[in-house]
């Protein structure tokens, strides 16, 4: 049963134009258990008093668990975009250092798995939906560790101002050789591009790859157009479903 808990913001920063980083601390001074890859539920009303909540992906990075195993972390980060007019972005967006939220969570099964097996690992991505990767990559070092695993992040933005942790995730790259990242700018280049960059979009940029069913398992998260385009790719390449885990992110008000 997922914990309600209130959540104090301790730091933020600008990752990008129109979206913030958050961290948080438990009121309680309790630590947050998750599989990287849940979510968290930010609890609000609106003006007129409805309450509403919206849903961010935990992208804190943990100790390195196992897939399938508990990661605990003291500080809880999140990755919010700003929606003209939204009640969560004149929430968050305007929440100072040691205003409080309620919240509840974890939720979700967009997480690695133990059962999985298969040698190559596709992750997508579009804006926010990155978040949970960033989460995984204490989980995507023991994998590669383990040998015979290789790990291709896509992630598709339209210009090198809007790759969210991106320089986090070169870096990573750079350490593990079995990791490979490509930045996929579907509106303007990088002014000094780099040996991973793709031009155009996630779904476009797939097919280099050739998607095979008995190498790859997919994970597709962020904008609803990317990870269906993505999916009926994949299917056409003879993935089955069974191999392609997908969440969307959809921009609410």
């Amino acid at each position: 049963m997922a914990d309600h808990f209130q959540l104090r913001l301790v730091d933020s920063v600008m990752l990008a134009p129109t979206v913030r980083h958050l961290v948080f601390e438990r009121v309680d001074g309790q630590p947050l258990a998750f599989q990287p890859g849940q979510f968290l539920q930010v609890h609000f009303h609106y003006d007129d008093g409805t309450a509403t909540k919206r849903s961010y992906s935990v992208g804190s990075v943990g100790d390195g668990s196992s897939p399938s195993a508990l990661t605990e972390v003291g500080r809880i980060e999140i990755a919010v975009s700003y929606v003209e007019g939204g009640a969560a972005t004149k929430l968050l967006g305007e929440l100072p250092h040691g205003g409080v939220i309620d919240a509840s969570g974890p939720y979700g099964r967009f997480c690695l798995q133990e059962a999985d097996t298969h040698p190559r690992y596709l992750l997508l991505a579009t804006g926010t939906g990155v978040t949970p990767y960033r989460a995984m990559l204490p989980q995507i070092e023991k994998l590669l560790a383990a040998g015979d695993r290789e790990v291709v992040l896509l992630y598709g933005a339209r210009n090198e101002t809007e790759l969210l942790y991106g320089e986090e995730f070169e870096a990573f790259a750079q350490t593990h050789p079995g990791f490979h990242f490509h930045g996929c700018l579907s509106r303007e280049a990088r002014a000094v591009p780099r040996s991973g960059d793709r031009s155009g979009h996630v779904q476009h940029v797939l097919a280099e790859l050739g998607p095979h069913a008995d190498r790859d398992i997919a994970y597709l998260c962020g904008n609803p157009n990317m990870v269906d385009a993505a999916f009926a790719a994949l299917q056409e390449f003879g993935l089955p479903v069974k191999q392609i885990r997908r969440e969307k992110y959809i921009s609410s008000r």
